[in-house]
Parts: C-alpha cells; structure tokens; sequence
C-alpha cells in the first residue's frame, strides 16, 4: 500500500521538540498544491502508516508490535470479566472532541448487540462538554479536569467495578487526566485504560488548572500499577498537523472495536481472548482501509465536487442511514473547529435523528437549528433552499430501505443536480436490491459503490463505518484544502478555544513567521482580543482566559501571522484578508513580500 512507512517522521531530528501527534507529516508538505486527486493519494498513504508495522527497529512502537497487541488481550479480558458478571458493574468510554464521539459511538453500538441477545448494558460513554459537543465545537471543557471527575462519579455513581477507558490522542485532554487520577486513586472499584498516540514521555507535562499533576504525572503513575492499561501506538503525524479527527479518530475506533469485539466473543461464543485473535482483527481492518483506498478515483471526483461548493460559498450535506448517518454527523462536526468553517458550510442528517443517535440526553433541537439532524429537519430546512452548488452526499447501504433511499434521492435531484452517493454493497447479496440500487445510481451524479465479500466473522457494520469516516474525512478535508483553508499542511485558520489550540496557533506563527516565540504570543493575543496594543490587565489572564475570548472570534490565526510576515496593524490585516479570502492565499502573498 502506497506510503505505508513515509519514515522520515520516526527520526529524533525530525520536529524533535514536538510530540508525534502535533509534527507535520512529510508525505503531505504539498498538500495545499495537490489537486482532487493527488489529495487522495496523500491521504491514502497517511492513513497506511496507521498499520506500518513497525518491525524494522522504528523508534516508536505501532500498531501491530507486540506491546500494543499484549495490551489489548488484557484489555480485552478485563471487559470479559464484566460481561460475564455485569451486575453493579460498567464499561465507561471517554473524551474530548473525536475522541468524545467515538467513545459515544462505540459505547452505543455495543449496547445494542447487548440488547439483541437480551443481555444487560454495560458500556457508558462521557464527552466533555456534554452532548451538545456532538454537535458543536465544545473545546473548552476539555482543559476542565474537575468536570471530567465529576462526569465520570455521576456515570458510575453505585458501581462496585468499573473499567474505565480514557481517551486522548496526544495525551493531553485534562478532562482525561482529571478522570484517570480519580480511577487511580480508587483501584478497588476502577480499572484505568489509557488510549493514545504518543509515547509515554511525550505526554503533556503542564500543570493542570486546579490540580497538583501533570498529564505525564499521571501516566507515569499508570505504568507503575498493574492494574492499569497504555495503548498508545504511533500511528503517525496527522495529514494536516495536528487534526487527530483523522487517523486519531480511525486508530481509535479500531483499537476498541478490536478489544471489545474479543471481549463478547469470549463471553458469548466462548472464543478465548489471545493476541493471535487480536492480532488478526487489526489484520482484518488494515483489509479494510484498502478497499476503501480502492475506490480512490471515486473519493477524488466526491472531493472535488464538495471542493466547488465550498469554493463558490455554498453547501455540503451528508444524508445518511443508521451508524453511516452517524459518522456523517461526527465528519460535519468536526469542520468547524478544524477549518474555521461556518456551521452551514458541512452538514450532517441521519435517518431518524436523536432516536436513532440514543444519546444520553435526549434530543437538543431546543438548542437552535444547528442541532437539528433528521431527515424530517433537512427536507425542513435546507432543502427549500438547495441549488445546483451544494453538493449533497447519500450515505447507505444495501440492507437499508432502498425504497426510502431512491424517494430522498428522488426530491433533492428535484432542487439539484449535485448529488452523490456512498454505497456499502455485500458480494452476492440480496439480488432483489438490484433495480432500486440502479435507481438511485441514475439519479447521482457520482455513486461510489465499495463491495465487500460475505462476512465469515466479526461485525461488518463497524468496517462500513470505518470505511465510510475514511471517505468523509477525505472529501471535508480535501475541500477545505481546495477552498485554501489549509497552508502547506497546517491547519491555518483553526480556532483557538483551549490550551491545547492555543500552544499549536503559538507553535505554527513560530514556523511560519520565523519570529521569536514572545513576539508571536503577543501577535496571537492581539487577534484575540482585537487590540493594536495590550494592556496590563490582558497579559496577565492565563490561557483558559484567552481561550475563552477566542471562542467567538474567527481568522485569529491568519491575521497575527499576517501582522508577523508584514509587520502591519491589526486593521491592515484585516484588509489583506479581504483581498484574499482563500487565507491560503493571504499567506502566500505575505510570503512572497
């Protein structure tokens, strides 16, 4: 598979003061030159480090090394434990932004194979932010540790065990840490999990707002208890630094999915936990991504579709069917934060909408029309107002109702004439689906069909949507890309709403700019606070403060870099990104100064 090693990255010279998860990625340094296609093939090649293997002495561990797979068979065995004895006792699944959405995705899917062979729930999730950071952009609870201790108490409030599964891509969430310090505190009744993507030594070692640890204080003391669990493979620099929705988010559903997936087949078929189990499932997703990558002509004309909409200001939709309308929703979500994009610019539906999501709090339409997500809510809202510029996207299989699939269809091409589909298609299956799925082919402009052979074992369903978030993550990322959201391979106009964003928007004007590290902080909170000078009382608020007054601004990073490459006022910023609205271009014009 193309780019599978892309090895640079592993060098200790190589961006040494950053952490794998925050470095560039060497294989995407022309991503903002790519075309549709070239987009495509970098992407297919970033995700392919996920499942390098890591055997020729590399200086992380991956994957499939031993270690990762040694931690899951015991990961596994302890959520056995549960299932065969599940009485007071809870799975709970945590995190911030994507990894917040995957642990509710895989905590739901779980309970409801629990619930087809009428056996008891036992998987809880906890988001911070709540369930409105499904949605919406939530970073700020995300640098909060004390509400993640007090989320993680109210879930397993009367639990006499618990095993407790945190999240973190770059180790760093303090929500996360806050959660595992009080999981370590009290080993009789929790069992700690750790999962993420850079080494041990690399976890954030900054003091945590209100507490006496650090994040790598609280790792260290995990892996000096055995009743307390790592996983954290490298899977390489994100595509565009930094955004872990990507493969942080794909490395994370497979290592759960993989674990849990052991778990119920010990329980229930009474197929043990070991690691040449473990070890062949990831076998079976590394399968997976490559026939997905297959279909890379056919994810290049969908990007570049949702690429022209956007660049002419209008609109992507994704209408989708059961857990693929799910992953629809997680991928428009995540593009507000990640690009600076308007909530409208990339949205997500799925049939039957809170009933189908099952989330903790119920429906949060009351909460305006952004978290409006039905089916019933799009024919609503958005589709009076469709036209041939926004581009709409059908997510489905051959097992969903094809019927009802060809009438959606039917009445957008009705208003436009953009639409498109993704179709998860089982070898030899239901013949009879054959005339509506050619149906709803005539009616797209582009279908990409991926087929897959009959299931011998495992859940297929999690494969379609592994499968689907990689398709998604191509097209919303490579239209970004093309609309100039990104520089080189940087996400250049992301928010800076908490700790973490604020340190990347610090650390990328340090790149770009060449600028000393104060004078780029002191540009960044002028953009913040839209002030040619700052005064006393604003340099001295700590970074929750910045944040926090960050959270309603936008193009905060494009203008202190503008105002560091030209050295102008804020105003005069402002005008050059007038002139050049792809701030792509903004950047390269300053450069070329």
């Amino acid at each position: 598979m193309a780019g599978a090693g892309g090895a640079e990255w592993e060098s200790p010279e190589y961006e040494a003061s950053l952490p794998v998860t925050e470095k560039s990625n060497p294989l995407t340094r022309d991503l903002d030159q790519a075309s549709a296609n070239d987009i495509v093939r970098m992407l297919e090649a970033c995700d392919g480090q996920i499942f390098h293997d890591g055997e020729s002495g590399g200086a992380y561990q991956r994957l499939l090394s031993e270690p990762v797979v040694v931690a899951l068979t015991e990961v596994a065995k302890r959520v056995e434990l549960i299932l065969k004895d599940p009485k007071d006792s809870l799975v709970v699944l945590s995190g911030c932004g994507t990894s917040g959405w995957m642990a509710f995705l895989i905590s739901s899917a779980f309970n409801r194979l629990l619930k087809e062979t009428n056996q008891p729930c036992v998987y809880s999730y906890t988001i911070a932010g709540g369930d409105r950071a499904l949605l919406s952009s939530q970073e700020a609870p995300e640098d909060d540790a004390a509400l993640g201790t007090l989320s993680l108490k109210q879930a397993c409030e009367g639990k006499r065990r618990v095993l407790f599964i945190g999240i973190s891509c770059g180790l760093s969430a303090p929500f996360v840490a806050g959660q595992l310090d009080w999981c370590l505190q009290r080993p009789d009744v929790f069992t700690p999990v750790l999962v993420g993507f850079n080494p041990a030594d690399q976890a954030r070692d900054e003091a945590v707002a209100g507490c006496s640890f650090t994040f790598l204080d609280v790792v260290r003391r995990m892996q000096r208890s055995h009743e307390a669990f790592i996983v954290n493979p490298a899977v390489g620099p994100e595509a565009v630094s930094g955004s872990s929705r990507m493969k942080g988010g794909s490395a994370t559903k497979v290592i759960l999915e993989v674990a849990l997936a052991a778990a119920h087949a010990a329980a229930f078929a009474h197929v043990p936990v070991t690691r040449r189990g473990i070890g062949e499932h990831l076998g079976a997703y590394r399968k997976c991504l490559e026939a997905t990558y297959a279909q890379r002509r056919g994810i290049g004309s969908l990007l570049e579709a949702a690429g022209q909409s956007l660049r002419s200001n209008r609109r992507v939709c994704y209408l989708g069917w059961g857990s693929l309308g799910v992953m629809g929703l997680i991928d428009a979500s995540e593009c507000n934060l990640t690009f600076g994009a308007d909530y409208n610019d990339v949205r997500g539906f799925v049939r039957g909408g809170y009933e189908e999501l099952g989330n903790n709090e119920g429906p949060l339409t009351s909460l305006g029309p952004n978290f409006c997500v039905s089916h019933q809510d799009f024919l609503r809202l958005v589709l009076p107002s469709l036209c041939d510029g926004d581009a709409v996207l059908l997510l489905y299989t051959h097992s969903d109702d094809l019927e009802e699939v060809a009438a959606t269809a039917s009445s957008v091409r009705e208003k436009t004439s953009n639409l498109h589909a993704i179709c998860h298609q089982v070898d030899g299956g239901d013949t009879a689906a054959a005339a509506s799925l050619d149906m709803i082919n005539k009616l797209c402009l582009t279908s990409l069909t991926i087929r897959w052979p009959p299931p011998s074992s495992g859940n297929l369903q999690c494969m379609w949507e592994l499968s689907t978030k990689l398709v998604l993550n191509a097209v919303s990322t490579g239209a970004h890309v093309l609309k100039g959201k990104v520089y080189q391979n940087h996400m250049i106009d992301v928010q800076v709403t908490n700790s973490k964003l604020y340190h990347r928007a610090q650390r990328l004007l340090q790149k770009l700019s060449g600028r000393p590290e104060a004078h780029c902080e002191e540009s960044l909170l002028k953009a913040v606070y839209r002030r040619e000078q700052l005064t006393a009382d604003v340099s001295s608020l700590d970074i929750t403060a910045h944040a926090l007054a960050a959270t309603h601004r936008s193009k905060v990073v494009p203008l202190a870099l503008v105002c560091l490459l030209v050295g102008c006022s804020l105003a005069e910023a402002e005008s050059h990104l007038e002139r050049h609205p792809a701030v792509r271009d903004a950047v390269a014009a300053c450069l070329r100064v």
